[in-house]
């Protein structure tokens, strides 16, 4: 059967899950994702420059290049999630490979003994990814708390006539329309009806407006699925300057843009005595699209032929963001069989804004001659300043009120380190984020370090990088809704990174 577009009610956008804090804050995050010597220091670059990948930290590194330079780079990355669930453990391993990185710098060099001022321009222009989206887990545990309390919650109030189908009405029309006309929670409360989850407690009066679940009291085994595909990424319009020889600025133009889909899919069983219903299996599928904009400016000086400064500062971001959902729950009676409601309806919501925070950036780097270096960034964001708001009168106030509440300002500190033998570079780093949440129980600090090595030969470079991150947090299946379970899970992440770069003049 063909699929039936259908656009959400307004009203309906302050509940939809996509539109949750946690998804605002994986749209307002950046991790450290760029060429192999980026990623092999960590990206401890703010003071540095002279790679592409750096541009993301300080604009002003690209007037640090001598000559003009491109680079692509490609990268495989190992995603083991670990998964604690009352007395349930799982371990969800996948490895997706990303062309993350591809640019180039074009140099016009002035200098001369003589010249004052501007000694070197610089433009470039980039591709860096900023998000790996991809992952996956399961997770499977017993637990007292039955998934009909999310049913539950959505219909009581409502009036059982909006909730029936009336005679010749299909799944498909009346799902459709309380969409259209009442939005996401009937929409919810329906299916609970329609798969027999939720039955009125007066089934012949069409105002009745309380319910009781079929579902009886026990114990539940229950699992849950979760898989995400997609990837955050960004095309910058660089520029830059060398100033009296110690001196660099730089800007950035970028044009940001998000690819996130999503499944999960809940799956319960149960033979409590009194359960008309004894399995359910409950998918839901999310489907995200946006574009933004942002800019950023910054700044390096040499204070000494050992020392450089850096500093940098990112505007928010500015994101337009589109998402569509379809549903589907199936019901199994251990007397009357299978049950499956299936609507077939994509559900389109209004275009929405989102604001992310600024992010300020201030850096140093030693140097040893043409030995090595020491490098430190710190940056701070005050996730709290996000932001969602909407041009077709969407009320955001309680997700925006959320945020205020539960997110925090974060310092990064990222340490990296390179040494020169010959041809050979060998790199190390380590990077530490704060978590976002005043409550780092729902998603803790993020812990990391890198290695790496790089080989030159004529006008060629090759790097190579392995980094690894490790991240706790809460998955909560259906947030913001009346069942609140949720599991805990320990994210591991193995990233080996490949470089090919170029001198070209």
């Amino acid at each position: 059967m063909k699929k039936l577009f259908l656009f959400i009610g307004l009203f309906s956008m302050s509940f939809l899950n996509a539109q949750d804090i946690t998804d605002a804050l994986r749209y307002s995050q950046q991790d450290i994702i760029g060429t192999a010597r980026f990623r092999g220091m960590s990206g401890a670059f703010g003071a540095l420059g002279g790679d592409l990948s750096a541009l993301q930290i300080n604009p002003a590194g690209s007037a640090v290049f001598l000559n003009s330079y491109g680079s692509i780079t490609l990268s495989s990355t190992t995603i083991d999630n670990e998964v604690s669930y009352f007395n349930g453990f799982s371990n969800t391993n996948s490895t997706n490979l990303n062309f993350n990185q591809l640019g180039a710098v074009f140099i016009y060099d002035f200098y001369n003994e003589e010249s004052t001022g501007i000694n070197k321009l610089s433009l470039s222009l980039t591709y860096d990814q900023t998000a790996d989206n991809a992952d996956e887990l399961f997770s499977f545990g017993q637990s007292r708390n039955s998934i009909d309390s999310f049913f539950l919650t959505e219909t009581q109030g409502l009036p059982l006539d909006l909730i029936s189908r009336r005679t010749g009405e299909t799944v498909s029309e009346l799902y459709g329309f309380l969409g259209e006309t009442e939005g996401y929670g009937p929409q919810q409360a329906f299916l609970g009806y329609e798969a027999f989850i939720i039955e009125a407690d007066d089934p012949d009066n069409p105002d009745n407006t309380t319910y009781f679940s079929t579902i009886a009291p026990g114990v539940f085994d229950q699992e849950y699925y979760y898989e995400s595909t997609g990837l955050n990424g960004k095309f910058t319009l660089n520029g830059g300057a060398q100033i009296n020889q110690n001196f660099y600025i730089g800007f950035n133009l970028n044009s940001h843009f998000i690819s996130y889909d999503r499944v999960t899919e809940f799956f319960e069983e149960n033979d409590n005595p009194g359960s008309t219903v004894n399995q359910v299996i409950f998918t839901n599928r999310l489907s995200t699209s946006g574009a933004g904009f942002s800019a950023q400016v910054g700044g390096i000086a040499k204070i000494s032929q050992m020392v450089r400064l850096g500093a940098s500062y990112e505007s928010p971001t500015w994101y337009y963001i589109e998402e569509e959902t379809t549903q589907r729950l199936e019901t199994f009676d251990n007397s009357n069989g299978r049950t499956l409601i299936d609507p077939n309806v994509i559900n389109i919501f209004p275009e929405y804004e989102l604001r992310t925070p600024a992010s300020y950036t201030g850096s140093i780097a030693i140097l040893f001659e043409q030995q090595g270096l020491i490098s430190l960034d710190y940056s701070y964001k005050d996730y709290s300043s996000i932001e969602l708001s909407s041009d077709f009168g969407n009320n955001f106030s309680n997700v925006n009120g959320d945020i205020d509440t539960n997110l925090q300002g974060v310092s990064v500190i990222r340490i990296g380190s390179e040494w020169r033998n010959g041809n050979w570079s060998f790199r190390g780093g380590f990077s530490f984020e704060e978590s976002p949440y005043k409550n780092d129980l729902i998603l803790g600090d993020k812990n990391g370090f890198s290695v790496g090595a790089g080989y030159t030969f004529n006008q060629f470079r090759f790097d190579v990088a392995y980094d690894y991150t490790e991240q706790e947090r809460i998955e909560r299946f259906f947030p913001d809704s009346g069942f609140n379970n949720s599991a805990v899970v320990d994210t591991y992440r193995d990233n080996l990174t490949f470089t090919f770069g170029m001198n070209f003049q």
